[in-house]
């Protein structure tokens, strides 16, 4: 394998050999700890370096075990895939560094940095991978890696969400591998790119759109579209902080990369149909997901409903399958990762101090705390779209696309969300951080003083994250032009073909 088919398999393997590694000190936490950081800097460091070669070389692409495609088993990175990973990296070293205060000994010691670990690996296989097949298996190790975290621990809470978890998404693997056993039925192959060219030549585009809807249920319940997110906010408030970050921040857009992937490369053979849907499903899954936010009076359920109200905003720029649409969702992909997942890291310091998630006991954090208000306004503004962070510059992308295809209502959707995003987030200042601290309550029990050292693993990444959106708000350029070279790729499908199969295809 030369240098570049090295660096594109390194994020599956490091994370792989990390796992592996803490399954050895299965006994010594303390030594997890340690190979968990070095895992996740050296993911950091091998994503820059993949994004860096796809942008300068274009789409990559090895066969494993020397088959050549579409036989063997193909690793893939354009743009898209390559920033993905990037943001894997990011939001896995994140929450590594806050684990080492947030996870408690107990759960270290069940098993919580091997499986972590088999989590990032499945991500990255998930975005890497060039076969529908091997995608399902990604998928799989990511279902069940993750219900392992959601569970570990044993708590009645996590069990129930863990439960509603997994059986919604056992049916969407059902429904997944149903409509891959139908796609190699009227192709014979499973290879994406040869997909894309096989595809073009069935005369039955009624069946071909038929099988596209299946992928699209199941790939919307893994990614909280309406009317199939009702899974995700009873289960991503129930495990440790650590953990709903990580599943915040990340595993609903793997599904909404899935859909990216399918229906800018394989499904185009009806895209009048498919994108007017996704266009109405992301109107949907906007509203209910903000309406939803706006009705709870706990934080990490408020931020769970809000995942799926911006998810609407990523379809949205899928289904108007324009330059500058595609754009604005790769561009809101970056933007919402980063701050949802910093998000989720604030409410657990702020549950780390006053011993709850619930608004009406808590209070007083910005008189006591006035740094952590902070770290919270940068992400909690940047999620409402208030200019200039990073969701301002996402927002109007998506919105200028809208206007210039004359979409007016999904356009004046999106603007409203964004309103009710902001009412959803000062809801959240005001309980949390603005008003008077109960009498019995929260910060004046004192509990902020038992251990202000523990503190420093929680804010590190936080301040990481919140200046990562500071940097793509103020110097939004260099994001907006990535995310362009992404869209031109996506939108010209040959090159991902042409690097998988050869010129001659």
């Amino acid at each position: 394998m030369d240098n570049a088919n090295i660096i594109l398999v390194l994020p599956i393997i490091i994370p792989l050999l990390c796992a592996l590694s803490c399954l050895f000190f299965w006994h010594r936490t303390g030594v997890q700890l340690y190979i968990n950081i070095i895992g996740s800097f050296a993911l950091l460091a091998s994503s820059i370096l993949l994004l860096q070669n796809v942008y300068n070389e274009g789409v990559i692409s090895t066969q494993l075990g020397n088959w050549a495609a579409p036989f063997g088993i193909s690793i893939v990175s354009d743009i898209l895939s390559a920033i993905m990973v990037l943001l894997t990296a990011i939001t896995a070293t994140a929450v590594s560094i806050y684990s080492i205060s947030a996870v408690d000994n107990k759960r270290k010691s069940y098993g919580y940095y091997p499986v972590y670990n088999i989590l990032i690996m499945g991500v990255c296989g998930a975005f890497l991978t060039g076969d529908i097949f091997n995608l399902f298996v990604w998928f799989e190790v990511m279902l069940i890696s993750s219900f392992v975290l959601l569970t570990l621990g044993g708590q009645r809470p996590q069990m129930e969400g863990a439960i509603k978890y997994v059986t919604l998404n056992l049916i969407s693997s059902t429904l997944f591998l149903t409509a891959i056993g139908l796609l190699y039925g009227i192709t014979g192959t499973l290879n994406m790119a040869d997909l894309a060219v096989k595809l073009r030549e069935v005369e039955n585009t009624g069946l071909v759109t038929a099988i596209s809807l299946l992928f699209l249920i199941s790939f919307g319940i893994k990614s909280a579209v309406f009317p199939l997110f009702f899974w995700l906010p009873p289960s991503y408030h129930t495990p440790p902080v650590a953990v709903s970050s990580f599943f915040a921040g990340l595993l609903t857009k793997v599904g909404v990369y899935a859909m990216i992937r399918i229906f800018t490369l394989i499904f185009l053979a009806d895209t009048v149909f498919t994108h007017n849907l996704l266009l109405v499903i992301a109107g949907l899954t906007m509203v209910t997901g903000v309406l939803g936010a706006a009705a709870q009076n706990e934080f990490r359920r408020i931020l769970s409903f809000h995942i799926v109200s911006q998810i609407g905003y990523m379809v949205m720029g899928l289904a108007l399958f324009t330059p500058l649409a595609l754009a604005g969702a790769v561009f809101y992909i970056i933007h919402h990762i980063i701050v949802k997942t910093n998000l989720f890291l604030v409410s657990g310091v702020t549950h780390r101090l006053t011993g709850t998630f619930e608004l009406k006991k808590l209070g007083g954090v910005y008189s006591a705390y006035p740094l952590i208000a902070l770290l919270f306004l940068i992400p909690a503004l940047s999620l409402a779209g208030i200019p200039p962070l990073s969701g301002f510059w996402a927002k109007l992308t998506l919105i200028k696309s809208g206007l210039e295809k004359d979409s007016y209502i999904i356009v004046a959707t999106a603007l409203v969300v964004g309103l009710l995003t902001l009412f959803s987030m000062t809801k959240i200042w005001s309980e949390v951080f603005w008003k008077k601290r109960p009498e019995t309550e929260g910060i004046a029990s004192g509990r902020e003083n038992s251990d202000r050292r523990s503190l420093i693993p929680l804010l590190i990444p936080i301040i990481m994250l919140g200046t990562i959106t500071l940097i793509i708000g103020f110097y939004p350029e260099p994001v907006f032009s990535l995310a362009t070279k992404a869209s031109e790729q996506l939108l010209n499908p040959d090159i991902y073909i042409n690097s998988v199969l050869g010129e001659k295809n």
